[in-house]
């Protein structure tokens, strides 16, 4: 049986750290693949500023070209918004219906999960939650588990080097003209300067992103 791992963002842009923490997960977990699930309208940032998502998309394309084992999935673009994780997780096992599913998320995700969209259901639709732990973020298992029965079943974690970048910060460097380049891959980085992305953008953004 495959081992899918899912990583959903909304990649404005893909950084190194999402390739660093996408690719410890694949070895620690030993995922056949990766799935980039790009999130075309991230309820928790209407309002926001957020590129198109045909840019984002050649941006994640740009990221993980030459990993097969990373892939870059439409799911949550070819359907109509708002786009929560506890309705895309169903149709991507509809999509892989033989394989295990396991859920890539930070560790500030795993400490608000039960302010998500019914965090029960979205348990129930994968097989393993791993948490990539980020600098300076702490949460309380016990009271996790009170508030989502099970989640300690499955909870795993990776351990990722703690690369303290975001993509706000990208964000924020390309518009004060301060050094960014190697914070993104090189492909990633040729086409945010193509593009000319970032430079007039009024940010906004929720932090660490």
């Amino acid at each position: 049986m495959k081992r899918i791992g899912v990583l959903g963002g909304t990649f404005d842009p893909p950084h190194i750290g999402h390739l660093i923490i996408a690719e410890a997960a694949r070895m620690q977990l030993k995922l056949d693949c990766v799935l980039w699930v790009l999130t075309a309208n991230p309820p928790h940032k209407r309002g926001y500023p957020i590129s198109p998502v045909e840019t984002r998309a050649k941006l994640v394309n740009a990221a993980i070209s030459g990993n097969p084992a990373f892939v870059l999935s439409l799911v949550d673009v070819e359907r109509p918004g708002p786009h929560f994780a506890v309705d895309t997780l169903p149709l991507l096992r509809s999509q892989f219906p033989d394989s295990e599913i396991v859920y890539l998320i930070g560790g500030d995700s795993l400490r608000d999960l039960p302010m998500w969209r019914e965090p029960q259901r979205l348990m129930q639709n994968m097989d393993q939650l791993a948490v990539i732990r980020r600098p300076r973020v702490r949460y309380n298992l016990t009271k996790l588990e009170t508030q989502i029965p099970g989640i300690r079943d499955k909870l795993m974690f990776v351990n990722a080097p703690l690369i303290d970048i975001s993509a706000t910060l990208v964000r924020q460097r390309i518009r004060e003209n301060g050094a960014f380049r190697y914070f993104l891959h090189p492909a990633v980085y040729t086409l945010v300067m193509e593009l000319n992305l970032y430079r007039n953008l009024e940010d906004g953004y929720p932090p660490n992103e």
